[in-house]
């Protein structure tokens, strides 16, 4: 009776991550719905000027993507080779007691505030760029850079995760073979752990497309369909949040524009996790 209690409790903490994500679902349905009676599903996908607060209103959508697009995959370019490098050294290289140090201080930038990255972006990053590289204020590239150095502990820690879980009889078999610590390295272990290192880079890219505090402080408020790094754009994430503020009457259209971009935004994060989630099943190595 009592194990019977005991693991009721644990089915219902199991299931309130499903309920969530049900009720996320059902929130953002019902007002994007009728944001579509509105306004044409065509135009929404294939437009690119979006406008819905000016008196001219126009509901691209790809406006605010290719901005997020932009910024995520800088920070992907920054975050990817920076994290696979810390993870093979603290794997392969680091002595255990470096290790020990090295590991929970990189996982220390993972807890610092996003606002605190944000104005880092506006106030270090772009007057540093700016010396070098003629940009605005408000720009791409800087948030782009910020949050790849951001998210580089997500991609450090679960790619040293995966690695570590190589089994030591690959790596010995390999140094048997006259295989150098580089080779055993780049050779054996990382392609043993491709499934969990693929797996750590779109959950970083998920990370990167939600952020919004970085974005909304340093990327600027200029909704403009183009893939030019130095002017002012304006994600999806910073969209809701000049929306949210309280100025827009509830019910309006410019009100269901919210939840038609933040359904915009849950599609492309749940469409990631889903292609992570089949690569990890179908490209994992199992160990006797």
């Amino acid at each position: 009776m009592r194990e019977g209690a005991i693991a009721g409790v644990f089915f219902v903490a199991a299931t309130v991550g499903a309920f969530t994500t049900a009720g996320i679902i059902l929130s953002l349905a019902g007002e994007t719905i009728a944001f579509f009676r509105v306004v044409s599903f065509i135009e929404f996908i294939t437009e690119t000027q979006w406008t819905p607060l000016f008196s001219i209103k126009k509901f691209g959508i790809w406006a605010l993507v290719s901005a997020t697009a932009l910024t995520s995959l800088i920070a992907l370019l920054v975050a990817v080779p920076l994290g696979l490098m810390s993870a093979i050294y603290l794997s392969e290289f680091a002595h255990p007691k470096a290790r020990a140090v090295l590991k929970p201080a990189l996982e220390v930038l993972a807890g610092v505030p996003t606002v605190v990255y944000g104005f880092f972006a506006l106030t270090v990053m772009t007057p540093f760029l700016q010396r070098f590289i003629d940009m605005t204020l408000f720009n791409s590239l800087s948030p782009g850079i910020v949050m790849g150095i951001m998210i580089v502990p997500l991609v450090a820690s679960l790619s040293e995760d995966a690695m570590s879980s190589v089994p030591q009889a690959l790596r010995e078999g390999a140094y048997g073979l006259g295989a150098t610590r580089m080779e055993v390295a780049t050779r054996v272990v990382v392609p043993a752990a491709l499934s969990g290192i693929v797996a750590s880079i779109i959950l970083a890219l998920s990370r990167a497309v939600g952020e919004t505090m970085i974005v909304a402080i340093a990327a600027g408020q200029n909704p403009t369909f183009t893939f030019d790094p130095t002017v002012p754009v304006m994600t999806m994430t910073t969209y809701i949040v000049q929306v949210s503020l309280g100025d827009t009457p509830y019910g309006s259209l410019e009100y269901r524009t919210l939840f038609a971009v933040g359904t915009t935004l849950f599609v492309l994060t749940f469409v990631m996790n889903i292609f992570s989630f089949w690569f990890v099943r179908k490209f994992r190595e199992v160990y006797d």
